[in-house]
């Protein structure tokens, strides 16, 4: 497949969509850089705290030493490198896609349904629709509408490909 590194966005839609991937982008490197300079840091409390579905699972894996281990890593070094990748517009669908499987993964962790109750507060009061939800809508709408090829390091690559 192709990429088509020629999308017809005007000056307006197309600083749009680069302030809301730049955004999401300092969103996911703020968290993950957070975890990394604070050592002691685990998702433990947080996949204990899951209610849902999924809850049982979630429990699982930070029951499990090595899982938990795992969790952290993913959580901790995805986040800071979904971030470097959105602000810099390098590997932008994997960004993206990376972004999408974390969202999913917190959404169904602590999915926001009536009469539940977490241990870590939310910000607000929630029925379905989460920060989580809606930042996992715009990733994929972002998705659908790439930027990078235009304004982002990705465009580097695609001058590369096009001048051999």
């Amino acid at each position: 497949m192709k990429h088509k590194a020629n999308y017809n966005y005007s000056d307006k839609q197309l600083f749009w969509l680069v302030t809301l991937r730049v955004l999401i982008g300092w969103y996911f490197l703020y968290e993950g850089l957070a975890k990394v300079f604070s050592p002691k840091w685990t998702a433990y409390g947080y996949l204990m705290d899951s209610r849902g579905l999924f809850a049982p699972l979630f429990r699982k894996i930070a029951e499990n030493p090595d899982l938990m281990a795992a969790a952290d890593f993913i959580n901790i070094w995805g986040l800071t490198i979904i971030g470097l990748l959105l602000i810099l517009g390098l590997f932008e669908k994997a960004g993206y896609i990376g972004a999408a499987l974390l969202l999913t993964l917190y959404y169904l962790s602590h999915p926001p349904l009536l009469n539940v109750e977490y241990i870590l507060r939310p910000e607000g009061s929630y029925l379905w629709v989460d920060k989580n939800l809606i930042m996992l809508a715009a990733t994929i709408v972002l998705c659908c509408f790439p930027t990078a090829a235009r304004i982002g390091m990705d465009r580097i690559i695609h001058q590369k490909r096009k001048s051999k």
